[in-house]
């Protein structure tokens, strides 16, 4: 199985967030690097990132579905 990085970010926590949206919608999906990211501090600066990754055929699906916006999450307040 081919995978394609869709998403990049620094944070394991926004990592899983964005993992658990997708598994949501049924896709497979592979933090890479994450578990290295949660033993050695800064680990993630150093590579880049923790990828976001999942099959080829699901990218074009997990792309759209990072994209839009979520219809339940009420807007924040203005200050």
């Amino acid at each position: 199985m081919n995978l394609r990085t869709i998403a990049t970010t620094f944070s394991p926590v926004e990592a899983q967030l964005l993992a658990s949206r997708l598994r949501a919608e049924g896709l497979y999906v592979y933090v890479h690097s994450e578990l290295a990211a949660h033993a050695i501090e800064g680990y993630s600066m150093s590579v880049g990132g923790l990828r976001i990754q999942v099959p080829e055929d699901q990218a074009a699906t997990a792309q759209e579905i990072l994209a839009a916006k979520d219809p339940e999450t009420p807007a924040p307040d203005s200050v």
